[in-house]
């Protein structure tokens, strides 16, 4: 299962008092609550806005009216090229987790909007490493093309890596690692999952993090992996059962007669 991945400030010392509580808020599930503290009077904030009630929709399955209405507003607010793309990469990523969880089939919206988003973002700008790493997730996932998905990613590390963006590196490390474990790359996926578990740790992304513990126990033996699935069972209860979709993966085995 693929997360989006907006990183923001407010991850360390000295950051802005808002954005650290939005980011304390959003890391620990309260989305709508993170939300509330944002007033969409500029482009930037109702960006900022509708991007977690966008993340909102891929981790809960709930809220999608809501993150319609702001990215209407943002789209309406935005006014540079930047603007313009960030507004149409987050609605590429809301048409996408609609189509990944089934809630509708928006994959051709997804497809142009992130298509659009490509036009609008130069290379090398900020937003760009967002996009292409999202661009995989389609890739992965909706077009089952892994190595275009690994290309994207691979740009996407890329960027993350020169705008120092640890949580997008995170995401990227995460789905390298889900590429190499489906062809058997035991070592390098272990190095990838234990690479996005570290940083989801040092930020405090708790709603990330069992999701990661649950993607290194598939790379791991036992009993390492039960060590690590139970320890991301207890995250996920924690939260009240968010991220929804991490419920099949945590499951145990069905008994065989």
């Amino acid at each position: 299962m693929a997360h989006t991945a907006m990183s923001g400030s407010g991850t360390t010392a000295g950051d802005d008092p808002l954005q650290t509580a939005v980011w304390r808020l959003r890391s620990r599930a309260c989305w709508a609550d993170a939300a509330a503290l944002l007033q969409p009077h500029t482009a930037e904030a109702s960006l900022q806005r509708a991007s977690l009630l966008v993340e909102r929709c891929l981790y809960t399955e709930q809220g999608w009216a809501e993150a319609e209405d702001a990215l209407r507003t943002a789209e309406a607010l935005a006014q540079s090229d930047d603007e313009r793309g960030a507004a149409a990469c987050e609605r590429g990523q809301l048409a996408y987790a609609s189509t990944l969880l089934r809630v509708r089939d928006r994959a051709d919206e997804a497809r142009a909007a992130l298509g659009r988003a490509a036009a609008l973002i130069a290379p090398g700008a900020p937003g760009r490493a967002l996009l292409d790493f999202r661009r995989g997730l389609l890739a992965e996932n909706l077009a089952r093309a892994p190595q275009a998905a690994r290309a994207a990613y691979r740009r996407a590390h890329a960027g993350a890596t020169a705008q120092d963006d640890p949580l997008l590196m995170s995401f990227t490390w995460r789905h390298l690692a889900g590429l190499a474990l489906r062809e058997g790359e035991l070592a390098e996926a272990r190095h990838g999952f234990t690479e996005s578990l570290r940083i989801r740790e040092e930020l405090g992304y708790l709603v990330g993090t069992a999701p990661a513990l649950a993607s290194l126990a598939d790379a791991e033996s036992e009993p390492e992996a039960s060590r690590l699935r139970a320890e991301a069972g207890r995250l996920f209860r924690l939260l009240g059962g968010v991220p929804t979709w991490l419920a099949a993966q945590l499951a145990p085995p069905a008994a065989t007669a």
